[in-house]
């Protein structure tokens, strides 16, 4: 699949240096940004994963915590979820003693306390000691300087409980919590400003939250919180200089590995389920392997080739563990852990649809199913919606008999129920291109003792099976506008809004342009006045 290969070398060296040239989008002739109406801004909850990030940022990672409320899945998307969810009373008591269970960790652990503090109390109650040390903590929290008043408040609350328990670390501890049960650590306050021609733009801390919790799923960093303390997010260079330096970053890794689980439901993995007597390879490590399979080989495309895209639907490169390498009935290219292989081209297994996390995860516990596969290409890269079917609608298949022994003949019925035909046109004939990948993902040519025709048509490209099916995927003219638009409602965290799909179209057209590279497109959308500019509060 082709690549601009003038493109390529400049973000080679984007990885190597951090701080190094990178694109911009002078480099794609599409013209300025369109007009823009940017829609009201919204409070956006932190998803879990965030608050698990955020809170390994303050103090250090793998902190033990209990069960919160969990997160809501809107159109596809958490981020989205998070921005139409409230917190409900058991949900705001669950915040508070998972607040109270950090901040006894840390006070207990003598590494963690003395980095927190940064001072030795000399008595029960040391005002200044508190104060310096909330202080600190709020900013990083709250990802700007508490106000006098709330500090004055933190402080005081913390010598009370000092005081009361007759001892300093006890009552520090409720000023510690008090910072973590805040809205302004809980959600995301970004309302924005007036920018002084008549528009509303992102103030500079905002703007802060916004780059590190699109690019790497987690707090600003110290230098990040210093470039918009100065002024300088509110500028083209300085937003430019620091998303360059936070896409050269490790944790650029972590944002993208956010993204694309939230995007392909890979968290779902982790509670995959199949019935060990139909699928003798199921085991528990097998959804965990196999998400962590695309989320390497996704790694790998993004950010050591800077690849095209489209790549990620036709390479036979992938990452294997011995759990996934015998599933693949291949050998394991390493004793311990996951190492880069390719995969023979003789089994017809190449690019993510061939992973287990797709082709398990979108199965039946005893079975394959055609239509959730074809559905999951369909709304997941084609960004087509197809409603639920209706509930009074029997949606099973038969059972395989003499006269229908492979799925294509028993999925038939569907076709044969006017209120299923509709959609089932648009994605059994898909699913039924994986049909080679049993439930469980394992490669077969029969079922049932007979052969399995895996042939279909996806929007007129003709395909003869699983390999070719990828190649049409990756050659739809849906598939880059449907990431980018993903992409753009991930970053912003809410639905395009009616007048925001011109610039959809415009950062889609400089996706195409790039070679379809995604770090390109992850610039694009940070540096775009989609992002930087919000409506009037309502």
């Amino acid at each position: 699949m082709g690549s601009d290969v003038s493109f390529r070398p400049v973000l080679t060296l984007l990885l190597a240096c951090s701080g190094a040239p990178q694109p911009d989008s002078g480099l794609v002739d599409r013209g300025p940004a369109p007009d823009l109406a940017p829609p009201s801004p919204v409070l956006k909850r932190l998803t879990q994963e965030q608050y698990r990030n955020a809170l390994g940022d303050l103090f250090v990672p793998g902190l033990v915590l209990p069960s919160l409320e969990p997160d809501e899945e809107i159109d596809g998307l958490f981020e989205l979820g998070a921005g139409l969810t409230s917190i409900s009373p058991y949900g705001v008591e669950q915040y508070e003693g998972a607040a109270y269970d950090v901040a006894e960790q840390v006070m207990d652990d003598p590494e963690l306390r003395a980095e927190l503090l940064g001072c030795e109390p000399s008595a029960t109650v040391d005002e200044a000691c508190a104060s310096s040390a909330l202080a600190a903590l709020a900013r990083r929290a709250w990802r700007r300087a508490p106000t006098d008043d709330e500090l004055e408040r933190l402080t005081q609350l913390a010598g009370a409980a000092s005081e009361t328990l007759d001892d300093f670390d006890d009552g520090f501890e409720f000023g510690v919590a008090a910072v973590l049960q805040s809205p302004y650590f809980l959600y995301r306050v970004e309302l924005g400003e007036d920018d002084g021609e008549g528009g509303r733009r992102y103030t500079d801390l905002e703007m802060a939250s916004r780059l590190s919790f699109f690019l790497w799923n987690t707090l600003p960093d110290e230098e990040l919180l210093l470039a918009a303390e100065a002024g300088e997010l509110t500028s083209a260079a300085g937003l430019q200089e620091q998303v360059q330096r936070m896409l050269a970053d490790e944790r650029a890794r972590q944002g993208t590995r956010a993204f694309f689980t939230e995007l392909y439901e890979l968290h779902q993995l982790d509670e995959m389920s199949k019935d060990p007597n139909v699928f003798v390879n199921m085991s528990e490590e097998l959804g965990p392997s196999a998400r962590e399979e695309t989320l390497l080989l996704l790694e790998y495309l993004i950010f050591e080739q800077d690849a095209d895209f489209r790549e990620l639907f036709t390479t036979r490169t992938t990452f294997l563990d011995r759990e996934l390498a015998m599933l693949y009935d291949v050998p394991a290219p390493a004793r311990e852990g996951f190492a880069q292989t390719m995969l023979r081209a003789d089994e017809g297994r190449r690019g993510i649809l061939g992973h287990v996390s797709v082709l398990a995860n979108q199965s039946h516990a005893v079975s394959t199913s055609v239509t959730l596969r074809g559905l999951f290409i369909r709304e997941r890269m084609l960004c087509v919606n197809i409603d639920p079917p209706p509930a009074d609608v029997d949606a099973s298949i038969p059972e395989p008999d003499a006269d229908s022994p492979t799925m294509r003949e028993r999925v038939a019925v569907h076709l044969e129920e006017p209120l299923c035909a509709g959609c089932h046109r648009i994605t059994d004939p898909i699913g039924l291109g994986l049909e080679n990948f049993d439930g469980i993902g394992r490669w077969r040519l029969t079922e049932n003792g007979a052969t399995i025709d895996p042939s279909g048509d996806l929007d007129g490209a003709e395909f003869a099976d699983a390999w070719e099916l990828g190649e049409a995927l990756g050659q739809h003219p849906n598939l880059g506008p449907c990431l980018t638009e993903m992409l753009m409602q991930y970053a912003d965290g809410q639905h395009l809004v009616q007048g925001e799909e011109d610039l959809a179209d415009w950062h889609a057209q400089g996706f195409a342009a790039s070679g379809h590279s995604v770090l390109w497109l992850m610039q694009d959308i940070a540096l775009s006045p989609g992002f930087r500019q919000t409506g009037e509060v309502l």
